[in-house]
C-alpha cells in the first residue's frame, strides 16, 4: 500500500466519519461542556483560548482531509460523465474533458448552450417541440447569427414514434 493509498483511505474515512449525525452531537456537547467550565475557571484567557486553539487545529486539518475525499469525488464524476457522453448516441464528443478547458473556451460552450436553451424555449412558446439535438462544431462561434452557419451546424436526429 502506497502512502497515497493509505492517505486517500484514511481520508474518506474520517471524512465519513465527520459527516454523521452523533459527530455532530459530540462535537455539540463538548462546546457545551466547554461552556459550562467558564465559571469554574472565571472566563480565562487560557479557557477562551483552549475552545480557540482546538476548532482552530480541527478546521485546519479538516479542510485538508476533506479536499482530498472531494478531489477525488469530482474526478471520478468527471470520468463518470464523460463515459455517458461518450456513450450515448448522437452525444457531442467535444464535450468530453470540459474541466480541462480555459475559461474562454468554457464560456464559448457556455453561451451557445444558453442560446440552443433560449430557442427551446421560444420553439415550446410557439407550440414546437424541443427534443432536436443541434450539432456543435469546434468552430461554431456563440454570437454568429448567420443563418447559413446556424443551418450548417445543426443536424437533427430523428427517432421513430
Amino acid at each position: 500500500m502506497t502512502n497515497n493509498d493509505w492517505f486517500s483511505k484514511f481520508s474518506t474515512s474520517l471524512s465519513s466519519m465527520t459527516g454523521k449525525p452523533a459527530t455532530f452531537v459530540i462535537a455539540v456537547a463538548l462546546v457545551i461542556v466547554w461552556a459550562v467550565s467558564g465559571p469554574m475557571f472565571h472566563f480565562s484567557d487560557t479557557w477562551q483560548l483552549v475552545i480557540n486553539t482546538s476548532t482552530t487545529i480541527v478546521t485546519f486539518l479538516m479542510v485538508f482531509l476533506i479536499q482530498n475525499t472531494q478531489n477525488r469525488d469530482t474526478a471520478a464524476m468527471q470520468i463518470k460523465l464523460d463515459e455517458l457522453i461518450r456513450a450515448l448516441d448522437g452525444a457531442h464528443n467535444a464535450l468530453l474533458d470540459l474541466e480541462e478547458l480555459n475559461e474562454k473556451e468554457l464560456t464559448r460552450f457556455r453561451r451557445r448552450y444558453e442560446q440552443l436553451a433560449e430557442d427551446a424555449r421560444s420553439a415550446l412558446r410557439a407550440g414546437g417541440v424541443d427534443t432536436d439535438s443541434p450539432f456543435i462544431a469546434e468552430s461554431d462561434e456563440c454570437d454568429d447569427d448567420d443563418e447559413g452557419s446556424r443551418r450548417d451546424n445543426t443536424r437533427r436526429r430523428t427517432k421513430g414514434p
